[in-house]
């Protein structure tokens, strides 16, 4: 079993929760439904699931009556075995897009309380390709507001690969020793052990982490096959079903403009500048035609939009350019399986060149700082070609991010701080740690701390 950060959020929800029920939102092939699922039966008495794609059946539950009693009811009508214990059950309603109805009960049944109930499911099915007589059906129905905490799930981050790969907490911490001292960690040269060569051992399992990602299937497939071919062929096939969610979910007319907006990002990533260009995408694409396309893939937790800012100081959101943005996938092993295996091959290796390298590296930064919760920005004078690729707000401030794929020089970070004096700015290297004035230097696997 992978272990999950979200498993202890999951705990923290059962034992501080009033009268709510939980609505776990994310990416699909993230793991949502196991971890769930091994939470449900380790910690109650009684665990019921009920999939509304696996068993369609399932949704005639919530016809009729939405109180609680008449729900329970029609539950033990459809699932063999099921045990109602008060306050030692947990039922759990995996894809609930698929009932609108269902979505609306969960305000009775949070208030009911002697049960928890969490809920799982794709924002595809609420908002896209609904039919006229669904959407007719939605008009009556309401969202729980009030009595449901939504959260969002991600693949693994980049600590849970390493623990992943047998790297333990203590470990981790000691690395974090580094990190809160701004001390430069043992260098050496090769990734042979744990003390010498510990910098260059985090910097090649940054670099698998790179080409594996955090995608459960992907990471379980590494583990047991240490093949990056078989890494590859699994990242393929999260792609076809991600596919099949565009022909499942998405409307005639947008499912080529998705799948065209989708395929591009490596060549937006290959980019000198990687601002998002609708040309890149069709030669003549502008936003008109393809925002829908973008909102969708957001939608789907596929994607996510770094705006740029017309100026670096709290609060950036009231200075962003929503026609200026960046796109990123949310988990860099799919970033870089895009671009091939070969390509995939040569991070391994440390042999890839050119512009799309920077790219990748920036989708690594942002898969990274993504994953723990940070909204990111990032800055660039139109008339001015040096540009922070991150900011996020912080003790007071807005905090700079220049992401390099070596060790260059920061032109860009120093005229940074030089204008407008940031309490401190980060620069990620593939190096080691170093400090001058309040520029800090951090090896990239250091942004698990930031």
């Amino acid at each position: 079993m992978l272990r999950r950060k979200f498993y202890y959020q999951l705990q923290e929800w059962k034992k501080n929760k009033k009268a709510e029920c939980l609505f776990v939102n994310g990416a699909r092939q993230i793991g949502k439904t196991y971890i769930i699922e091994q939470f449900g039966k380790d910690n109650y008495e009684s665990y019921i699931y009920l999939n509304f794609i696996k068993n369609p059946e399932l949704k005639n539950i919530f016809e009729g009556s939405l109180e609680p009693e008449e729900i329970f009811k029609r539950i033990s009508l459809y699932v063999a075995d099921c045990k109602f214990i008060d306050g030692n059950t947990l039922v759990f309603i995996d894809e609930i897009q698929v009932s609108p109805k269902a979505r609306t009960a969960l305000k009775f049944l949070a208030l009911d309380s002697r049960y928890d109930v969490i809920a799982s499911g794709s924002l595809l099915g609420i908002h896209y390709n609904k039919t006229k007589e669904e959407k007719e059906i939605e008009k009556e129905l309401s969202i729980p507001v009030g009595y449901e905490r939504e959260v969002l799930m991600h693949g693994l981050d980049f600590e849970e690969f390493l623990w992943a790969r047998g790297v333990d907490e203590k470990s981790v911490r000691i690395l974090k020793e580094y990190f809160d001292k701004k001390e430069k960690v043992p260098a050496g040269t090769e990734a042979k052990n744990w003390t010498d060569g510990l910098n260059a051992r985090y910097l090649s399992l940054l670099r698998e982490y790179m080409v594996v990602g955090g995608m459960p299937e992907v990471v379980k497939t590494f583990l047991e096959t240490s093949n990056y071919q078989e890494v590859y062929a699994a990242q393929q096939k999260i792609f076809k079903a991600y596919e099949d969610d565009i022909e499942q979910y998405a409307k005639n007319v947008e499912k080529p403009k998705i799948k065209a907006c989708y395929n591009s990002i490596p060549r937006q990533l290959a980019k000198e500048y990687t601002k998002f260009q609708y040309k890149t995408v069709e030669k003549n694409g502008t936003a008109k035609k393809y925002d829908n396309s973008l909102a969708w893939l957001e939608d789907a937790g596929l994607v996510v939009t770094v705006k740029n800012v017309s100026l670096p100081m709290l609060p950036l959101k009231a200075y962003e350019q929503p026609e200026n943005f960046k796109l990123y996938t949310t988990d860099i092993g799919l970033t870089t399986s895009m671009f091939g295996f070969e390509t995939q091959a040569a991070l391994i290796k440390k042999t890839l060149k050119g512009p799309a390298k920077g790219g990748i590296y920036e989708n690594l930064i942002l898969d990274m700082l993504y994953k723990r919760g940070f909204n990111l920005n990032y800055y660039k004078k139109p008339d001015n070609t040096q540009e922070i690729e991150f900011l996020f707000e912080k003790d007071g401030a807005a905090i700079p991010v220049e992401v390099k794929s070596k060790n260059g020089e920061t032109e860009s970070l120093n005229n940074f701080i030089t204008d407008f004096e940031p309490p401190y700015a980060y620069k990620l290297i593939d190096g080691n740690v170093g400090v001058n004035g309040t520029k800090i230097t951090l090896p990239q696997y250091m942004a698990m701390f930031i």
